[in-house]
C-alpha cells in the first residue's frame, strides 16, 4: 500500500445505522476510504468483485447470506482481508470457524450505548482496519478439519503415554488459525503436552476451546491457574495474561496465570525452558510485533529446539522475522514441515 493511498473499506452489515456508523468511523480517519456497503453476504460478494476493496468489514448474523457463509464464499472466489465486526463475538463457536476459514480479525461489534461506546471503539477499527491492509493475502488459507469420531479414537485421547516433552507455542494476530491447522496434523499420542498462548480474547477462550476439542484428538482445554500438564492435552491461553510453567513440591508441571500483558511469549518459552530443559520444543508462529525472541533464546541456552515459522508464509511475518533475524531460530519452516519436525524429534 503507497503512503498516499487510502486503504479502500467495504462495510457488510445488514443494520442500516451500522452501516452509516461504520463509514463514519473509518472515513474520520484520512487514511481510509469506505467504498461502499451492502446489506447481506452475497450483496457484499458482488461488490468484492466490482469494486475490489482493500479490506472488508463483515457482520456475521445478516439474512439472504450470513457472514460465515460469505467468508467460504470470498475466500475462494474473490480473496480479501475481511475483519468481522459483530455482536456475537462472544459466542467462541463462531469465532472458531471464522478464524479457520480465514477472517484475519474478529472484533466485537459497537452496542449498546450506540454513541459513547462507538466512539470508545473507533480507534480500537481504525487500527485493526489499517492491520488488516498490511496482511499477506497469499498464506491466508482455511482449514479442512472433519469431525473425528471420538467413539472410535479414544484410546487416542485417553491412552497413557509419558510427559517426555514440552511444545510451546506462541503467536499474535492471525495466529489461532495456523495453531488449529498444526493440532489436526499432530497425533495425540506424542509423549508432550502443548500450551498455547495466542491472541483471543478471555471472554471467549472457553466457547472458542469447547468447539475446538471437537475437531482434533488430542484434547484441547483453556488454561487454568494450578492445572496440571499432562500428556496428550493442548492447554490455551490469551495473551491478554501472562503464562509460565512452575513445579509443585510434588514435582509436577503446573500452569500459573497472572494478570498482565508485556511480554507473555517470552514467559511462555523461558518458564518452559527452565523446566523442560532440553526436551523443550519452543515454536513461534505469524504475528505482530517482537515478543518471543528472549523466549526462544532462553530454550537455546537450555539446548532445547527452537522453530519459527518461515516469514514467506505467515499471514503476519514481524513476530517471526525478528526471532529470525536474531538468530535464536534452530529451523525455519513452513507450516507442514514444522508439524513433521515435532514428531521426528521426539521418535
Amino acid at each position: 500500500m503507497k503512503a498516499n493511498k487510502k486503504i479502500k473499506v467495504l462495510v457488510v452489515d445488514d443494520a442500516a445505522f451500522m452501516r452509516k456508523a461504520l463509514t463514519e468511523i473509518l472515513e474520520s480517519d484520512s487514511g481510509i476510504q469506505v467504498v461502499d456497503s451492502a446489506r447481506n453476504g452475497m450483496e457484499g460478494l458482488d461488490k468484492i468483485k466490482r469494486l475490489r476493496p482493500d479490506v472488508v468489514t463483515l457482520d456475521i448474523d445478516m439474512p439472504v447470506m450470513d457472514g460465515l457463509s460469505a467468508i467460504r464464499h470470498i475466500m475462494i472466489e474473490s480473496p480479501v482481508p475481511i475483519v468481522i465486526l459483530s455482536s456475537l463475538f462472544s459466542d467462541g463457536a463462531i469465532t472458531f470457524d471464522a478464524l479457520r476459514l480465514g477472517v484475519v480479525d474478529f472484533i466485537p461489534k459497537p452496542s449498546g450505548a450506540i454513541s459513547e461506546d462507538i466512539d470508545r471503539s473507533k480507534k480500537r477499527i481504525i487500527d485493526r482496519i489499517k492491520i488488516a491492509c498490511s496482511v499477506n493475502l497469499e498464506n491466508i488459507r482455511r482449514v479442512r478439519i472433519p469431525k473425528w469420531d471420538p467413539k472410535g479414537r479414544l484410546g487416542d485421547r485417553y491412552g497413557f503415554h509419558p510427559l517426555d516433552y514440552i511444545v510451546a507455542l506462541g503467536t499474535t494476530l492471525s495466529g489461532p488459525n495456523t495453531v488449529i491447522r498444526l493440532l489436526t496434523k499432530l497425533p495425540p499420542t506424542l509423549p508432550t503436552a502443548l500450551v498455547v498462548v495466542q491472541e483471543i480474547s478471555p471472554k471467549i477462550i472457553s466457547s472458542f476451546v469447547k468447539h475446538f476439542d471437537e475437531y482434533v484428538p488430542w484434547k484441547i482445554e483453556t488454561a487454568q491457574n494450578g492445572s496440571v500438564l499432562e500428556q496428550g492435552v493442548c492447554y490455551i491461553s490469551s495473551n491478554e495474561n501472562l503464562l509460565s510453567l512452575h513445579l509443585d513440591a510434588k514435582g509436577e508441571v503446573r500452569v500459573k496465570l497472572d494478570k498482565g500483558v508485556h511480554r507473555p511469549l517470552n514467559l511462555l518459552f523461558s518458564s518452559a525452558a527452565e523446566i523442560f530443559q532440553q526436551n523443550t520444543i519452543g515454536v513461534l508462529l505469524t504475528g505482530l510485533g517482537d515478543d518471543g525472541a528472549d523466549g526462544l533464546a532462553r530454550i537455546k541456552e537450555k539446548f532445547g529446539i527452537t522453530i519459527a515459522q518461515d516469514t514467506k508464509c505467515c499471514v503476519y511475518p514481524n513476530l517471526t522475522h525478528n526471532a529470525i533475524q536474531n538468530g535464536v531460530a534452530d529451523m525455519v519452516l513452513n507450516e507442514r514441515e514444522i508439524s513433521k519436525t515435532i514428531q521426528r524429534i521426539m521418535r
